[in-house]
């Protein structure tokens, strides 16, 4: 990777992780974004969907099972509109899950730049062979 790339990789995610703080999410906040020819198209977070409650979890801790992922939240985003999400880039705060990595193959993203891992990998392996290209970039503080 250039030096050029890099240096736009780590901005988008530091927004990544600004729109992260957004989430309602108390167990885990993600943000995304959704970048095509560096214009941001389209970005979200984790939370409940559009006209529900903000809190994310259960009385017992449990995340609800109705909660979107960031990268779900942008995707659906792009096809509320008129973008396309074709050979775009997708920062996102923490590596996608496998449910996640269909949604963001079929919907044309190329690359999927990343600060922390999540704990099943199934996802990143899914895209890896699909023919995703996967970036691996430490959290920014």
């Amino acid at each position: 990777m250039n030096k050029k790339q890099l240096k736009y990789d780590q901005a988008y995610m530091r927004m990544a992780l600004e729109w992260a703080k957004l989430s309602h999410c108390e167990r885990k906040q993600v943000g995304a974004l959704i970048v095509k020819e560096r214009m941001i198209i389209s970005d979200g977070f984790n939370g409940t969907p559009t006209g529900f409650e903000n809190c994310c979890e259960e009385n017992e801790g449990n995340t609800k099972w109705y909660v979107l992922h960031a990268e779900a939240n942008a995707i659906l985003k792009v096809a509320s509109s008129t973008q396309s999400c074709e050979n775009s880039t997708l920062y996102i705060t923490l590596s996608p899950c496998k449910e996640c990595s269909k949604l963001i193959h079929q919907s044309g993203i190329k690359r999927v730049v990343f600060a922390d891992k999540y704990k099943d990998t199934v996802g990143l392996e899914f895209l890896e062979k699909a023919g995703v290209e996967l970036t691996h970039l430490k959290e920014l503080k």
